[in-house]
């Protein structure tokens, strides 16, 4: 039996963090090779949907004048402003019908990284019974990381697919040192070739 053979189980959510037009290759805040978290993710979230067992999809729905963009002082491009096209889910994306979509760094004056930052996914997973999470997404660096530690922070077994994922890389090597700083947390790392 393969490793992967015992994943999804009763008690587990399925996490897809943030896989928006911006983000992916030729979007305003592209994360290279970001598209390639597609095609895993989707076959995770079919596993999920057919057993029956909850998904979560998470976004950036900034404001057109969010705290994060360079015009207002910070570090990004304007990216995912609610309503447009750049907000989107991947088109490739196969979110099952049931999937629950989590809205992030909604309002001008404060960021999220984390789907749990500012959010009520904590609440959702609990009411659903949820034990363990499957993250996976982009970016490995920023929003997967700091959801991540919060699901630990939350007391969830995490999970995380590196077929699943992928790295900003602001930094040489950010990608790497966040699956290591998960590690530290607690969270077991799925290689490549080991998942779903």
């Amino acid at each position: 039996m393969s490793p992967e053979a015992a994943f999804p189980a009763p008690g587990d959510a399925l996490i897809v963090v943030d896989v928006q037009n911006d983000f992916l290759p030729g979007g305003a805040l592209a994360v290279a090779r970001g598209d390639e978290v597609i095609a895993p993710l989707n076959r995770w979230a079919r596993a999920f949907a057919d057993a029956g067992l909850p998904v979560f999809a998470t976004r950036d729905w900034h404001p057109a004048d969010h705290c994060s963009f360079k015009a207002q002082g910070g570090p990004w491009p304007p990216h995912c402003v609610a309503g447009t096209p750049g907000a989107a889910f991947a088109s490739s994306l196969k979110l099952p019908p049931a999937t629950q979509i989590i809205s992030k760094a909604t309002t001008p004056g404060q960021d999220a990284y984390s789907g749990f930052g500012g959010t009520d996914l904590r609440e959702r997973l609990r009411k659903a019974g949820v034990q363990r999470v499957i993250v996976g997404g982009l970016a490995t660096d920023y929003c997967v990381l700091n959801t991540v530690l919060d699901a630990r922070k939350a007391g969830f077994e995490v999970l995380v697919p590196e077929s699943a994922v992928r790295a900003v890389d602001v930094q040489p090597g950010d990608g790497a040192r966040a699956l290591e700083r998960m590690k530290q947390a607690g969270a077991k790392i799925v290689p490549d070739g080991a998942s779903r």
